[in-house]
């Protein structure tokens, strides 16, 4: 049997001139390419990630009057928007000169949670979580990590907050 000759291949055949073969192969110098490229862009990402956790660690928190001393009852609970309009926090008055407060969001998915004088802890409706009144950390429940924590401070009859801390006090 004669080859095909080069005039009896169709016009299709020419202008898609594909080599089936040599489809599968990828060649050393492309895979080398390949992974020399895809590495410096996971190496340029990482430096992108550690660019942002540098700048992102600057956070600055206003000061803000959010209540009067003496303004509620022992046992007693205000809610405040603090650091940002929209973000609810609780301040609770735990005895004649102390007071609590912590961001009103639930750790675990967000709920809002509230104060229950009866138990004297923080409680999250959705899935039973329990904080502690006295340092924000999780009694029991789904949440793994304490409820951020309001700084205060006195000045001038009333209560500043002062800004966020995630971590409870030892």
């Amino acid at each position: 049997m004669k080859p095909p000759c080069k005039e009896c291949d169709p016009l299709w055949r020419e202008e898609f001139s594909v080599r089936k073969a040599g489809e599968a192969y990828v060649a050393r110098c492309q895979f080398t390419k390949f992974l020399t490229l895809t590495s410096l862009g996971m190496f340029v990402g990482n430096l992108w990630i550690l660019a942002k956790s540098f700048v992102s660690r600057q956070v600055s928190y206003p000061e803000q009057a959010i209540a009067n001393l003496g303004e509620i009852p022992v046992g007693g609970v205000k809610v405040f928007q603090y650091p940002n309009p929209g973000e609810q926090c609780l301040l609770i008055r735990t005895g004649a000169d102390e007071y609590a407060a912590y961001s009103q969001k639930c750790t675990h998915l967000s709920c809002a949670v509230y104060y229950s004088a009866e138990n004297n802890r923080i409680e999250c409706p959705c899935h039973e979580g329990y904080f502690s009144i006295r340092d924000g950390s999780v009694l029991q429940g789904p949440p793994t990590r304490p409820l951020p924590r309001v700084v205060l401070t006195r000045r001038n009859g009333q209560l500043i907050a002062l800004g966020m801390d995630a971590e409870p006090e030892s």
